[in-house]
């Protein structure tokens, strides 16, 4: 389906990446809110909270994310596209209802818009090192998707990508920003409503009495839903549970439903996974990188290529699921990988896992504040083929 043409605003914009990330929603259809002030995110809500009077649905500043983390819940089982906004810290708080959303398969997106931290950190200074958190960050077996823009125009484009992954696999999506791309500006065209794909909710065609709000199948492991008031009866709750929703605290129910969460998505991680090539086959070296340091690699990249060197650059835009398989594809074919992020190693061991000692791993690490220099990224490339 398209766009509601009420939530998009057509043309070509100058606005940073937190500005952009809130018209991605819109368009997307999301149409309630809930968050709490904290830097750098703040400007999605307070775009989200002046624009949503003349597209119709609702922003609530809550008195902490604890709150914003549930509420979105409640109100996406009343129907509505939902996504809170925060940082690290809130982010940390944030992480028991994420269970909760995980366990219920709650259709939501949480934005990270990542700081320097652990604690309050560094407010209004970059860093990705979250990655983790996003992954495991919440107790119990679980998958999640998570999305890594690099630019504004991709803060756009990306959310609708991570709403319509939400609606289709009724998962939690992590949307995992920084500060360089909430804050940096630039050029954001964003397209007329009819060229817009839209994903709509998995709305259940069954009568009351008969509709079970976590009911499968073999062939379908994503459940239908509803809405309250829409006459039937649900039950929604963090316990283990059976196809009514209600509590089923037994072995054989917590083996049948956690699989079904997990393996909804790791086994159909080949149409979720999205990594962007550029000139890997054939390359001795291949730098992995997401977020904005893929900008930064990206310059280290074509310094290291008018040196003479065989490198590609392998950019992650969805991290989790992780792209497994192309890593241990091209593992074979390439003497080591470079992998620069702003963290002192996350996805790096990732990569580490999967390419299993058959080429060499370098990590090229920062703690954050700041991006990487392109010249570093550029040492470790050539320290690389040596």
């Amino acid at each position: 389906m398209q766009a509601d043409p009420k939530g998009v605003l057509t043309g070509i914009h100058f606005m940073d990446g937190d500005h952009a990330a809130c018209e991605g929603a819109l368009a997307a259809g999301c149409r309630f809110v809930a968050g709490y002030p904290i830097t750098p995110s703040t400007e999605i809500v307070e775009r989200f909270a002046a624009r949503i009077p003349t597209v119709g649905g609702v922003f609530i500043q809550m008195e902490d994310e604890l709150a914003a983390s549930i509420a979105i819940q409640g109100g996406a089982w009343g129907g509505k596209k939902v996504m809170s906004v925060s940082s690290g810290p809130g982010i940390s708080l944030m992480m028991e209802h994420l269970g909760y959303a995980f366990i219920t398969e709650t259709p939501s997106v949480w934005v990270n818009v990542q700081r320097g931290g652990p604690s309050t950190g560094l407010p209004t200074q970059p860093a990705q090192a979250d990655m983790m958190q996003a992954k495991w960050g919440s107790h119990g077996d679980f998958e999640v998707i998570a999305l890594a823009p690099n630019s504004p125009q991709e803060c756009f484009d990306l959310m609708i990508t991570a709403f319509n992954l939400t609606e289709t696999w009724r998962v939690p999506v992590m949307f995992m920003m920084d500060e360089v791309v909430g804050h940096m500006t630039e050029r954001v065209e964003i397209p007329p409503p009819e060229k817009i794909e839209v994903v709509d909710r998995k709305w259940t065609t069954k009568k009351p009495g008969e509709y079970k709000p976590f009911e499968t199948t073999p062939e379908d492991p994503v459940p239908f839903m509803t809405k309250a008031g829409d006459g039937h009866r649900i039950h929604v709750t963090g316990l283990t549970h059976d196809e009514r929703g209600y509590p089923a605290m037994t072995v054989p129910a917590q083996d049948k439903l956690v699989k079904r969460l997990v393996y909804k998505i790791r086994d159909n991680a080949d149409k979720i996974v999205d990594v962007r090539e550029d000139g890997v086959e054939g390359a001795d070296v291949i730098v992995v990188s997401y977020g904005i340091t893929s900008r930064v690699a990206m310059a280290a990249v074509e310094q290291a290529r008018a040196k003479g060197i065989k490198v590609g650059h392998l950019r992650m835009v969805i991290c989790w699921p992780f792209p497994a398989k192309r890593i241990k594809e091209l593992a074979k074919k390439v003497k080591a990988f470079v992998v620069p992020e702003i963290n002192l190693g996350q996805m790096v061991l990732e990569v580490e896992r999967h390419v299993a000692g058959v080429a060499k791993v370098l990590h090229v690490g920062h703690a954050g504040g700041t991006v990487h220099e392109p010249d570093v990224i550029l040492e470790k490339i050539m320290e690389a083929v040596r």
